[in-house]
């Protein structure tokens, strides 16, 4: 099946060199740091560090400037604590929700939209109160509109055409439309006894809500008899789209909690499919992704924002903690000391980081296991000629492909006209075993842009036959540890449980 969908992408690809007269030729190359300035942490961490160069103090440290840490900052800062310091290995803040430009068009690094939250979500709310996004009038929550998601909002590439919505409705069989509502009343009937929001902190859990998270989500879909091959495709995407791998891997705990903690499953036909689209399914979304929300937590830190610092070692004393960092620009050695120091790192770097760690975190970290991704902004400069079927879309998925599609960064926008613009794909490589996970990722260290620029290209061509020629610049960004997959035994671990009770500085 592999080398037949290979030939028929290459096939696809080719039909434009040989249809245009320009030649299919594009730059291009990978962004943001070295993976080696992280790995040197993993390599390195065992030899003596040099004396520090620098000595400096602080009230509060924070490491890690991805949202969870620039969020953090902002909560301090709320609470009057104004002496915080933050530290990132990277060069920009925002993580796994930065942002770039190519041609003057704005574009995501990473994440790229946000569900608008649940009515208790207070915390979310008054984020998105703060930066404009939202307001009361008269008991109701409205949102400004241009940060909306503009319509059509999503489609899908099927049997040769596009059609709307991503679940494959064209060509379906009556049995595999019986199936899409057996995993409709599947959901509705979990959500009704058990209870799923976001976050899921909010969540009581229970001996039953443990149960789902000791099984993968394709074996609670075997114990269903849900076997159709679209709604496997269907909730594979769903998976590697959240979670960053496949069914096969994500707990059913966490297959569930995707659709039940929103909008649930509407199947087509069932009375749940009265055509409508309420609030729990718009999203907020940018040109250049989440990174409008990260820029925006980031700007109070102004000099208090420290990147190109790889944290070396944290030592916890009595009445202080201190940070060792390495200036990856001054090659050298500064040391901070705080009364209290934040970790906003993934486990098994926070567990590589700190002296004498709690036998909770070690633990906690062995249970994780994280998504390779990689992240593709295609400059075009003209725009895509269109099969039949739905309208050019903000999202654009191909059935079946090894990718999750694409978004178009100039979809909220205003031009009244198609023109030149970036498309960004993205492909989750978490893959469907531990195994794949781990060939993924390397691959994705290992193998010259210009190969995954060429499978990229080459993937959208099967729906865009005139992509390659149009291609003028592929920009690319990996992310070795993405997303820490929801795998069975995770979410109810005993150690990370541990964790949340754990004092000291």
């Amino acid at each position: 099946m592999n080398l037949s969908r290979r030939a028929l992408l290459a096939g696809a690809a080719s039909l434009p060199l040989s249809a245009c007269r320009r030649e299919a030729r594009y730059d291009g190359g990978w962004l943001g740091a070295a993976h080696q300035r992280g790995h040197t942490l993993r390599d390195m961490q065992a030899g003596p560090l040099p004396p520090p160069a620098v000595q400096r103090r602080a009230g509060v440290i924070i490491v890690g400037a991805g949202v969870a840490g620039l969020a953090c900052a902002r909560a301090l800062a709320r609470a009057g604590i104004d002496d915080v310091q933050v530290f990132d290995l990277e060069d920009t803040a925002g993580g796994n929700s930065r942002g770039h430009q190519i041609a003057g068009m704005a574009c995501p690094l990473g994440a790229h939209y946000l569900p608008l939250p649940d009515d208790r979500d207070e915390a979310l709310i008054g984020l998105l109160e703060e930066f404009g996004l939202c307001r009361t009038e008269q008991g109701r929550r409205v949102y400004d509109e241009r940060h909306l998601c503009h319509s059509p909002q999503e489609r899908l590439f099927i049997h040769g055409q596009w059609q709307d919505g991503l679940l494959p409705v064209l060509g379906q069989t009556e049995e595999t439309l019986a199936e899409y509502r057996g995993f409709s009343a599947a959901i509705a009937s979990a959500g009704l006894r058990l209870g799923f929001t976001l976050p899921t902190a909010h969540t009581p859990w229970t001996a039953a809500h443990q149960a789902l998270d000791g099984v993968t989500f394709t074996a609670w879909l075997d114990a269903q008899g849900l076997r159709s091959a679209a709604l496997r495709t269907y909730l594979d995407y769903c998976c590697r789209d959240d979670y960053g791998a496949g069914a096969a891997q994500v707990s059913a705990w966490a297959g569930v909690q995707y659709f039940a903690s929103r909008h649930g499953f509407r199947a087509p036909g069932s009375s749940a499919d009265d055509g409508a689209h309420d609030d729990r399914e718009a999203v907020l979304t940018w040109p250049q992704g989440n990174a409008w929300l990260t820029a925006r937590l980031a700007a109070p830190l102004h000099d208090r924002l420290h990147t190109g610092l790889l944290a070396w070692r944290v030592n916890q004393g009595r009445s202080e903690v201190s940070v060792d960092l390495w200036d990856t620009r001054l090659q050298r050695i500064e040391r901070w000391t705080a009364a209290q120091v934040v970790l906003a790192l993934p486990l098994f770097v926070a567990a590589r980081l700190i002296g004498n760690p709690p036998s909770a975190l070690p633990a906690a970290a062995s249970h994780m296991r994280y998504a390779p991704w990689l992240v593709a902004n295609l400059h075009l400069d003209q725009a895509l000629d269109d099969r039949p079927g739905a309208a050019p879309s903000w999202d654009n998925v191909i059935h079946g492909s090894p990718s999750l599609g694409y978004v178009d960064a100039m979809h909220q926008s205003t031009l009244p006209y198609a023109a030149a613009t970036v498309l960004t794909s993205y492909w989750a490589l978490g893959g469907s075993s531990a195994a794949q996970l781990q060939a993924n990722r390397a691959r994705l260290l290992q193998d010259d842009w210009r190969v995954w620029a060429g499978s990229v290209v080459q993937d959208l061509a099967l729906p865009h036959p005139d992509l390659p020629a149009k291609v003028r610049r592929v920009d690319l960004m990996r992310y070795g540890h993405a997303m820490s997959i929801p795998v069975p035994g995770v979410r109810g671990s005993a150690a990370l449980q541990s964790l949340a009770a754990l004092g000291g500085r």
